[in-house]
């Protein structure tokens, strides 16, 4: 019989600390992340029929009648353009509230708190009140008429409800990725700023060769978030626009709760899960693995 001391060794003392620590997360990725997308794909290769009660296996099917829906290129590029749009938008003003409040001024305390507000306050109360403010009697045309400008109606027009969409979501979330650059502009180091000013480098020269590179990895990380979370919003075209006019803010995301649960296609609605996942997927592994081009000290 083996020794009990010699099988209980520090070794595999710490080896067991490590996997009960890991265990909580390794079992939630199970349940909540892997376990779905095994029953997404399961799905996808089946037509669920809710209402009449039937689940039938219909291999290809719903992938091939995927690539026959007239209605997806549509979806794929107001995708596209709401997703380049947002991020656009939300990283560069994020990046320049970052720089602003990141002076030494009066008052930055009172912006930064102002800024990151709206983060915590709920998605759908925030989107209902942009919702009102939108409409053509609402307070941003209101606020335009003050200085002689007839504005549109926002939300009814393709062009007004998708740049209103991109807008109602770049002011909700620029403050989370605006602390996040903030955090990375208080870590550069003074002394590089310093011996710049004394080789005469101007404040886009400082900001272009210090400060980019030295918050690179930082960028990188904003940027993975905001496009994933580009490409999974839900809240703000069903309550401000349900994806219309026509389909012009109907993205994949909202594409794929129609078929699921307004049309009731099971099947289709995980084929369409499954595609959305492929996109956040490989737009995730291409930023990454750019990574060695812009992050520094990448190698």
């Amino acid at each position: 019989m083996p020794d009990r001391t010699t099988w209980w060794t520090a070794s595999r003392r710490d080896h067991l600390v490590g996997y009960a620590f890991v265990a909580p997360q390794l079992l939630g990725s199970l349940l909540f992340v892997f376990l779905p997308l095994g029953l997404v794909l399961y799905y996808s290769l089946h037509e669920w029929n809710v209402l009449a009660d039937t689940f039938e296996f219909v291999g290809g099917e719903n992938y091939r009648q995927l690539l026959a829906d007239p209605n997806v290129p549509k979806v794929l590029g107001a995708t596209a353009l709401f997703s380049v749009g947002l991020v656009v938008f939300n990283l560069s003003l994020a990046m320049l509230l970052a720089v602003l409040l990141n002076q030494r001024l009066r008052g930055t305390v009172v912006f930064r708190t102002l800024f990151f507000s709206p983060v915590v306050v709920s998605l759908v109360a925030w989107t209902i009140v942009w919702g009102f403010l939108l409409q053509s009697n609402g307070g941003v045309n209101a606020l335009l008429q003050t200085v002689g400008v007839e504005g549109p109606n926002w939300l009814r027009t393709g062009t007004g409800a998708m740049v209103s969409v991109i807008g109602v979501q770049v002011f909700k979330n620029v403050g989370l990725n605006m602390v996040l650059f903030l955090a990375a502009l208080q870590g550069v180091p003074k002394e590089l700023y310093e011996a710049a000013r004394m080789d005469g480098a101007g404040a886009w020269t400082r900001f272009a060769r210090i400060t980019l590179p030295m918050i690179s990895p930082t960028v990188l990380l904003t940027s993975i978030i905001t496009v994933a979370g580009s490409l999974q919003v839900f809240a703000q075209i069903a309550v401000l626009t349900q994806g219309g006019p026509g389909t012009s803010t109907t993205v994949l995301v909202y594409y794929l709760y129609q078929q699921a649960f307004q049309f009731h296609h099971f099947g289709y609605g995980a084929t369409l899960s499954v595609l959305l996942f492929v996109i956040v997927l490989a737009l995730t592994v291409l930023q990454w693995r750019m990574r060695r081009r812009w992050v520094f000290l990448e190698a």
